[in-house]
């Protein structure tokens, strides 16, 4: 095998598949990346044993063939070639060899039929999203993924279509829980209940800032496909059930805060960084028209800020973990966020006024 590609045109995808690959294998072809070379193609795939991604991928090929080499080296040394440089890349005897300019490098190969068959089993519903709706919906709930790995079933986000029938991702860790709901694509309306681990949802959204126009999407009860572009990424499923996440989305929570999003995220922050590293509390106090943010340490320090708000209920101190209330915070849309609270015990709605197709629900801490 011998092809010839710019740096910059091999950096991006070697990337994105050498993401894949674990840092740390016990089988020796799983630390290697496939490259293949035909017919004016470059494809590079790589897996893990639960996910495997494959991309494709323009180059000059003066012979075709294939080979598998060590996927993070050989990423670190396209990385650190000079930008604009033409690598070579040609394969003999074992060996893979990498030239640019003055620079050559040699890595060990191993057998490309030893590298493990990617299951290619039916995946019978098919739909297509926009890349930038999958974004959404990723970055609305996945800040909310658990990594309690006794709780595996909640260690990824849940899709699935809504009682409302729409296609709804929720994530939750039992402390917090995120919903983010579209209309239902055409073709999805079958779909199974699925739950994307949390490796496969953070490298897919790292293919999605790359990427503009449609995702499709394929699925079964045990796996699911992404394809855009030249990619494609392909993840088993969390084989378990999601718990009723309805049962903990508060109905009847009738003291409403409005607050401006930017301005309550700051003074939650300045605020913040008085309360201890373990327990991050932050006490809101609500009054008629006035929200007091406190938090304090058993060293003695203390903070105290006041700001502006729109509330007009029973007076009311409540406290919250303020990383939660910040990554919330984030992923509110729009310039108010608007909480409905209840009582000190209780779990709180966050969301922006006018949108019930997203919402946060976040349980209290004692302060």
């Amino acid at each position: 095998m011998k092809f010839a590609i710019d740096r910059l045109s091999l950096l991006r995808p070697l990337g994105h598949v050498s993401s894949v690959v674990e840092r740390r294998n016990t089988i020796p072809i799983l630390a290697n990346i496939v490259m293949r070379a035909e017919a004016g193609q470059l494809s590079l795939t790589a897996t893990d044993m639960e996910m495997d991604i494959a991309e494709q991928i323009s180059c000059s090929v003066q012979q075709e063939g294939a080979c598998t080499v060590p996927a993070h080296l050989f990423y670190d040394i396209v990385r650190k070639l000079p930008d604009g440089a033409e690598v070579e890349v040609s394969v003999a005897d074992g060996n893979a060899s990498i030239k640019a300019g003055r620079s050559a490098f040699t890595l060990p190969t191993l057998p490309v039929e030893d590298f493990p068959a990617f299951n290619i089993s039916d995946l019978p519903v098919h739909f297509s999203l926009t890349t930038a709706d999958m974004r959404h919906q990723i970055d609305t709930t996945r800040f909310a993924i658990s990594n309690e790995e006794t709780r595996y079933y909640l260690n990824g986000i849940f899709f699935h279509k809504s009682d409302s029938g729409a296609l709804a991702a929720v994530a939750t860790d039992g402390h917090r829980l995120a919903l983010a709901q579209m209309d239902m694509p055409q073709g999805a309306e079958a779909m199974p209940e699925i739950i994307l681990p949390r490796k496969a949802v953070g490298e897919l959204r790292k293919l999605l800032d790359d990427e503009d126009g449609e995702v499709s999407v394929n699925l079964s009860e045990t796996r699911a496909e992404f394809a855009f572009g030249h990619v494609r990424l392909t993840s088993k499923l969390i084989d378990g059930s999601f718990p009723d996440y309805t049962r903990v989305i508060p109905k009847g929570n009738d003291k409403i805060l409005s607050v401006d999003t930017g301005l309550f995220s700051a003074a939650v922050d300045r605020v913040s960084t008085i309360s201890s590293e373990k327990s991050r509390a932050v006490k809101l106090s609500l009054t008629n028209n006035l929200l007091t943010l406190s938090a304090s340490t058993p060293e003695a320090s203390s903070a105290v800020e006041e700001i502006e708000v729109s509330y007009t209920g029973e007076d009311l101190d409540i406290g919250f973990n303020a990383r939660y209330l910040l990554e919330i915070a984030q992923q509110v849309e729009g310039d108010v966020m608007q909480l409905a609270l209840s009582d000190p015990g209780s779990p709180s709605l966050i969301s922006t006024p006018e949108d019930d197709q997203n919402l946060f629900v976040l349980m209290p801490m004692r302060v």
